[in-house]
């Protein structure tokens, strides 16, 4: 193609691919409609891109330059056919117009509508003026088949919400754009299918070139080339984008996150068939059974809800349990496949990095501008001491990346840019977090008021013109979650086994010691001097170290000036505030103070928080304030004043670094039940009672369960479920006198003496529990164990597959 540039108006480009039936009508509607209004339009040229087209299209295009000379064609490379993409860039980066009309070879949108694009660039202020057919002033004179509509409409959504949010209609085949800024962001272009258009109207929006929809005609042209899949291709065409486009700070900061992650957890996955975390508790196996028992109840179109495998007949109410339906359900071809041990470590490893890396990518789009600056505040929030404990045992508080993606929403409906898509994606994202964790939800909810609480008291200007759309679009995203969490809420507080409140003990809060104080599983810690500050090792809620404290404080004093240092300041001293609990005492006194959670204690929903939680709070505050610290500091000059910055905050934070889990050989399965020897003995709807039963301090009974096929209920368990007549939450199904005699035995290895009457208690709860069999595996004194169980039965058990087993199941019941 031969032609000069200079002075021409208005370039149009039409991509071809096999279109003789059609090509030279649409060519000769542009040139007649051009040549029109010559003072209008001014010089122009009609460049057609042949895509390797396989019939005359070619051709045509030749013929209709002979005998017009501003028509002219480019061609594909060795004729083959890349994409309308290509085509489009070669033909608009060929292009000289001052301006530069994109149209496909249908002329779907008649070329008319032209003047309308026109009018709306020549208003000045717009880069760029596209046909919409979703405007409410287009008419569309000729529909597709109605479900092609349809689809086309979703994909079109779904382009919208992924890519260019705002723009009703990317796809439509007649566009305008300014020619100096088409050529540069057709320059930057690499995609070359159909979501061509889709990546040039995110350059404009990206460089801040405005872009408006304009209402035209369009008519469905048979033998149209866009078939409805192919919003599905631009949708895959726009993940190879965005991935493409990472910079490779984030694809280094994401793999090392992996790669911590992984290291952390290297222990157990190097041995997932006897692997245990050695600071799980009974937690390890309660999860294992959760995915599990999930994962059953999923293939077998069960109620994922509730099942009475633990707990039996009574059963556990699964959704007031932390079962993580998030991830339980979408996980259950994993845990079929590859065992409910691997869904947990997989779980823990992927969950951690998956926090970590949602936090980078809230601290990089909100508060800093250097990419290792975020990357130090996400690896503080997502690895600091409380997660590090808890990811001993607690996915639910370990695996929190929908919770910076619901704080982004949130912001953004500050903005009031779109409160309506904002509020109604600020709902789905609360739901899903929901079947993730509610108490997460909970403390991060609490921590967003007190942000705002304290922002809005330091930016009253910021405050004045946010809390409408905030307002507004939290009120919408209520009405769009409460509706899909209604039946499963309604059930967890109001179906079967639900509960009240759970009793969690009286050391529930934090010693103020424990701030200042390294926990165990820090670079600097000692179990010796964290255990007594905490609960137990998967609730080392605080020990941030005084290192990371004092640089905090020092960090706060340097930029007080900043509003949102100051909120965040606040929100993190209230947090921590809160965390002490209903009443805790000054280090070093005999003096008890109320503590400020008293006023909160025996709120709804408040009542079964663990109060140390709220400490957690601190750790992305931390995070946030520490990525502003390093993005300041790196751009500070001299030199030497950087390096010593930088320094001072690896120093801080070495001591909390975190060291790998310990984990310890788990007992193995008796072979009474990985060979099915118990089904000779247990009936439909009897249970298997083991001695001791099933509870918070030895649940090894669910992994039997877990790791074989799920074949028989056990009575007793590890799980939350109702007591008393004011059903109070506690951990365990409802004590009784029987699981309480094993209990002690098992503890003190004491016999009492066994009487009638402990043999009648021992028959009435026996036939409580609906039980088939008792079963005495090896451990810590057995012996006292089986003389207990043979004088209450009144005989002696069986040796069978490596337990002592006694028969107690209702004669001819199998």
């Amino acid at each position: 193609m031969e032609h000069h540039g200079s002075g021409v108006e208005l370039s149009v480009v039409v991509p071809a691919y096999n279109e003789e039936s059609r090509l030279r009508p649409t060519l000769d509607a542009i040139a007649a409609y051009l040549r029109a209004d010559p003072e209008r339009w001014g010089e122009w040229e009609l460049i057609v891109v042949d895509d390797g087209s396989t019939d005359s299209t070619a051709k045509i295009a030749q013929e209709a330059a002979a005998e017009e000379p501003r028509i002219h064609l480019v061609r594909a490379d060795r004729g083959a056919n890349r994409g309308k993409g290509d085509a489009l860039r070669r033909g608009v980066l060929a292009s000289y117009g001052r301006r530069v009309l994109v149209t496909d070879a249908d002329l779907a949108t008649p070329i008319e509508d032209l003047d309308r694009l026109d009018a709306q660039l020549a208003a000045g202020g717009q880069a760029a003026a596209i046909g919409s057919r979703a405007h409410p002033d287009s008419l569309i004179d000729v529909h597709q088949w109605r479900v092609r509509e349809w689809l086309g409409r979703l994909g079109n959504g779904l382009i919208r919400a992924v890519a260019v949010p705002g723009i009703h209609d990317t796809q439509c085949g007649f566009k305008l754009f300014d020619g100096d800024r088409a050529r540069a962001a057709f320059a930057d272009s690499r995609l070359d299918g159909w979501g061509i258009d889709v990546e040039i109207l995110r350059h404009f929006r990206r460089e801040g070139w405005p872009v408006t929809e304009v209402p035209v005609r369009w008519s469905h042209q048979q033998g149209s080339k866009v078939r409805p899949l192919d919003y599905g291709k631009v949708l895959l065409e726009l993940l190879r984008l965005r991935t493409r486009a990472l910079r490779r700070a984030d694809l280094l900061i994401v793999l090392g996150f992996v790669l911590v992650s992984a290291v952390l957890y290297q222990d157990l996955w190097a041995d997932l068939d006897r692997g245990y975390l050695a600071d799980a508790g009974q937690d390890q196996n309660q999860w294992e059974w959760f995915f599990r028992v999930t994962a059953d109840n999923v293939v077998n179109l069960r109620n994922p809800l509730f099942t009475t495998l633990q707990g039996h007949p009574e059963g556990v109410n699964l959704m007031a349990n932390t079962v993580m339906l998030g991830l339980s359900v979408p996980l259950t071809p994993v845990t079929l496949l590859l065992g409910p041990t691997f869904t947990w470590a997989l779980v823990l490893t992927g969950g951690l990095a998956a926090t970590a890396v949602a936090w980078y990518w809230l601290i990089a789009r909100h508060l800093t501008a250097g990419r290792w600056a975020a990357a130090v505040g996400a690896a503080f929030a997502a690895f600091a001491p409380p997660m590090i404990s808890h990811g001993n045992a607690h996915p639910n508080f370990l695996v929190l990346f929908m919770i910076p993606v619901i704080v982004d929403r949130a912001l953004r409906l500050c903005e009031g840019r779109a409160v309506v898509r904002d509020g109604v994606l600020l709902g789905l994202f609360a739901t899903y977090q929901i079947f993730l964790g509610e108490e997460p939800l909970l403390l991060a909810t609490m921590g967003m008021v007190m942000f705002a609480i304290a922002y809005a008291a330091v930016r009253r200007d910021v405050a004045r013109a946010a809390w409408r759309p905030l307002l507004r679009g939290t009120l919408i995203g209520l009405a769009v979650c409460l509706p899909l969490v209604a039946f499963p809420l309604g059930w967890q507080f109001f179906g079967p086994q639900s509960y009240t409140h759970v009793m969690h003990g009286s050391n529930t809060g934090n010693s103020p010691l424990a701030f200042m104080e390294f926990a165990g599983r820090s670079l600097w810690g000692s179990d010796e001097r964290a255990d007594p500050l905490a609960m137990n090792r998967t609730e080392q809620n605080a020990f941030f170290g005084w290192p990371v404290l004092a640089l905090t404080a020092a960090l706060v004093i340097r930029m007080w000036h900043l509003p949102l240092v100051k909120a965040l300041t606040f929100t993190g001293l209230a947090a921590a505030f809160l965390s002490l609990g209903v009443r805790f005492r000054i280090p070093a006194t005999d003096i008890v103070l109320t503590g400020p959670w008293r006023a909160l204690a025996n709120q709804p929903l408040l009542e079964s928080v663990i109060e140390s939680r709220v400490a957690m709070i601190c750790a992305p505050v931390i995070g946030m304030l520490l990525a502003l610290a390093v993005d300041r500091i790196a751009v500070t000059r001299p030199l030497a004043l950087r390096a010593v910055g930088l320094l001072a905050v690896a120093a801080a934070l070495l001591p909390v670094v975190p060291t790998p889990y310990p984990v310890r050989e788990r007992e193995p399965v008796p072979a009474f039940i990985t060979e099915k020897m118990y089904r000779s003995y247990v009936a439909e709807g009897e249970s298997v009672v083991t001695v001791p039963l099933p509870s918070p301090g030895g649940a090894d009974a669910l992994y039997w369960q877990s790791s074989t096929d799920l074949g028989f209920s056990v009575a007793g368990g590890y799980f939350n479920g109702p007591w008393g007549p004011d059903r109070v939450g506690i951990y365990g199904s409802t004590p009784r006198h029987t699981s309480n005699l094993f209990g002690d035995v098992r503890n003190t290895g004491q016999v009492p003496d066994i009487g009638p009457q402990w043999q009648e208690q021992a028959k009435a709860d026996l036939a409580a529990w609906r039980a088939g069999v008792v079963v005495l595996p090896p451990q810590y004194n057995e012996q006292a164990l089986y003389t207990t169980v043979e004088r209450l039965l009144g005989r002696a058990g069986e040796k069978i597959g490596g337990v002592w087993v006694w028969d107690v199941g209702e004669p001819g019941g199998r």
